[in-house]
C-alpha cells in the first residue's frame, strides 16, 4: 500500500449535479502541461476561480527541504487553459512536509498543515497563511481542541464555508487505520472532532476527505469498502447528521485502478484526483464531466372506442435525459404509460435520475353519442306481420345492437303502429289490426334480442296503436290514397 501523508483541499463544483450523481466523465488522463513531473504530485487545491491550482510535490531536489521532502507549489492557468510555469509557493515552505488543506473563497486565505513548530509533525495540526504581496505570511497554528493524532498518517479537509474541517486521522473511537472525523466552527471556537460513524468507517482506512460546497455529498479514498485496488475513491451522501451517511459509493472504474486513487477534488466542470497507476510515484488525473442530455417527453393519446368507454390510453416517450426516470401523472398513475382512461386531459411529468423534469399533455376523446335509429314499414291490405329476415328489419335490430356497442348502456324501442279506415273482414275492426300489427313486432323483437342475451338492455314498448287517414269512401282499390296509414314505426330512445 502507498500512501501520502497529509492533507487535503477545498475547491468549487460545477458541472455535477444533486448529491453528486454525476452523469458521466470522459476518460481519464493526466493533468497536461508541466505540473505532472517524475517526482510525486499530489493534493490539488484550485482557487474560487479555478485560475490557481496548488498542488504538493515530492521527491523532487528543488524542494525546500531537498528530494525527500514534500512541498507547496503552483500554476496558473494559461489562457489556453493549460496549467504550466509551475513555482514554489513563498513563505509556506519548509524542511519539513507542507501540504495546502484548503483556500478561502477570497483566495487570500491558505489553510496549511502544521509544520512550522520547528519539529517534524509535532503539532500534527494545521495553521493558516494570509496572503502577503506576492508571498504569505508566516503561517499561525489553529487550535482543535482534543485532536490527539496517533501515527505518523493523518489529512484534513477544509470546507467551502471555511467553518468545517474534516479530518482523517487514528485517534479515539478508531475502528480502522484511518478514520474520518469533523470539527465544525460556533463562531468563536473549533469542536472537538466527532467521529463520522461506522457507515464511512471501516476496518481499513478512510483518508483524503472532500465535501461539496452544500455539504450533503462526501468524497473519500479507502481501502476497507472492497473496489478496483489499492485504495479506491468512494462518495457518500449525508442523511442528517454528521453521523449518520449512506452506504459509500465506489466512483466506478474510470476513475478507481487496481492501484492508489485519491486526492479527489472537483473544479468547474473538471475532476481531479491523484493516482500512481501508471508510475511508481502519483500523478495528478483529470477528467470532465459531461453535460447530460437535456430530457424530453412526447404524450401520444389514443381516444376511447365508444361512447361512455373507458378503454383510452396515451403512450409516454421519454428522449435524453439520465435514467432510471420517474412519472407522475395528473390521474396519480405513476408508471409510464397509462390505460384504461375516460375522456379528459391527461398530463405526465418525468423526472430523470439527476433531476431534469419534462412535461407533455394528452386529451383523449371518445365518439359523438350514438344516434337514435328509426324505422318504418308500410303494409299492404291485412298485414301484420314482419320478420328479422326482412332486410329493413335487419338493419333496424343490427343499429340497435350497434349503439349499444358504441357505448349505449341500454336502448328502449317504441313501437307506433297505424291502420288506415280501409274496413278489414280479417281482424273485424282496424283498431284490432292496429293493435295485431304491434303485438307481432312486439313479440318479433323480443324474441331476436332474447336470443341475443340483451333483454337486460333492450326494451320494447307499445307506444302507440292508431287507426287513421281518410275515411273510407268505397275505394279500397285505391291503395296510394290508404298505404301511407298501414305501417309500423319504431324509435329508438
Amino acid at each position: 500500500m502507498k500512501k501520502t501523508t497529509l492533507a487535503l483541499v477545498t475547491a468549487t463544483l460545477f458541472g455535477l449535479q444533486a448529491n453528486a450523481q454525476f452523469w458521466d466523465i470522459s476518460e481519464p488522463q493526466k493533468l497536461s502541461g508541466t505540473v505532472n513531473t517524475n517526482a510525486e504530485e499530489n493534493m490539488p487545491v484550485f482557487s474560487k476561480d479555478s485560475s490557481i491550482l496548488y498542488f504538493t510535490r515530492t521527491h523532487d531536489a528543488a524542494n525546500t527541504g531537498g528530494s525527500d521532502d514534500q512541498d507547496v507549489w503552483f500554476s496558473k492557468r494559461q489562457p489556453d487553459g493549460e496549467y504550466t510555469k509551475c513555482e514554489l509557493v513563498k513563505g509556506v515552505n519548509n524542511k519539513f512536509n507542507n501540504a495546502v488543506l484548503g483556500i478561502s473563497n477570497d483566495g487570500k486565505t491558505l489553510y496549511l498543515l502544521n509544520s512550522y513548530e520547528g519539529k517534524k509533525d509535532m503539532k500534527k495540526g494545521f495553521a493558516k497563511s494570509v496572503q502577503k504581496g506576492s508571498a504569505w505570511d508566516t503561517p499561525v497554528e489553529i487550535m482543535i481542541p482534543g485532536l490527539d493524532i496517533e501515527g505518523e498518517f493523518y489529512g484534513f479537509h477544509v470546507a467551502e464555508n471555511e467553518k468545517t474541517i474534516l479530518i482523517s486521522y487514528k485517534g479515539p473511537n478508531t475502528v480502522g487505520e484511518e478514520d474520518l472525523y469533523v470539527s465544525t466552527h460556533n463562531g468563536s471556537e473549533w469542536s472537538a472532532p466527532i467521529h463520522m460513524g461506522s457507515k464511512l468507517n471501516s476496518t481499513g482506512f478512510e483518508i483524503s476527505p472532500f465535501l461539496s460546497p452544500n455539504q450533503d455529498t462526501l468524497f473519500f479514498s479507502s481501502n476497507g469498502h472492497g473496489g478496483q485496488g489499492d485504495a479506491d475513491i468512494f462518495y457518500s451522501v449525508k442523511q442528517g447528521s454528521w453521523t449518520n451517511w449512506s452506504t459509500p459509493v465506489n466512483l466506478g472504474s474510470k476513475i478507481n485502478s487496481s492501484k492508489f486513487d485519491a486526492y479527489f477534488i472537483y473544479s468547474e466542470s473538471h475532476l481531479y484526483w491523484s493516482s500512481n497507476r501508471e508510475n511508481e510515484y502519483s500523478d495528478i488525473y483529470l477528467a470532465m464531466t459531461k453535460t447530460p442530455p437535456p430530457v424530453s417527453i412526447a404524450c401520444k393519446g389514443y381516444n376511447v372506442s365508444v361512447f361512455g368507454g373507458a378503454d383510452g390510453k396515451v403512450d409516454a416517450t421519454v428522449e435524453g435525459g439520465v435514467p432510471p426516470f420517474t412519472y407522475t401523472w395528473s390521474n396519480s398513475s405513476k408508471t409510464e404509460d397509462i390505460s384504461g382512461l375516460k375522456i379528459g386531459k391527461y398530463s405526465v411529468t418525468v423526472t430523470d435520475a439527476i433531476g431534469q423534469t419534462a412535461s407533455c399533455e394528452s386529451t383523449i376523446t371518445e365518439p359523438a353519442p350514438p344516434q337514435d335509429v328509426t324505422m318504418k314499414h308500410f303494409f299492404e291490405y291485412n298485414g301484420d306481420k314482419l320478420s328479422v329476415s326482412d332486410g329493413k328489419l335487419m338493419n333496424f335490430v343490427s343499429s340497435v345492437e350497434e349503439l349499444l356497442k358504441n357505448g349505449r348502456s341500454n336502448v328502449t324501442i317504441s313501437v307506433n303502429s297505424s291502420a288506415s279506415n280501409v274496413p278489414t273482414a280479417t281482424f273485424v275492426t282496424n283498431e284490432k289490426l292496429a293493435r295485431s300489427r304491434a303485438n307481432q313486432m312486439e313479440k318479433e323483437l323480443n324474441t331476436y334480442f332474447k336470443g341475443k342475451g340483451l333483454t337486460s338492455k333492450v326494451k320494447v314498448k307499445i307506444a302507440s296503436v292508431k287507426v287513421q287517414g281518410p275515411a273510407y269512401a268505397n275505394d279500397k282499390e285505391n291503395t296510394a290514397k290508404y298505404r301511407d296509414y298501414q305501417f309500423i314505426e319504431l324509435t329508438t330512445k
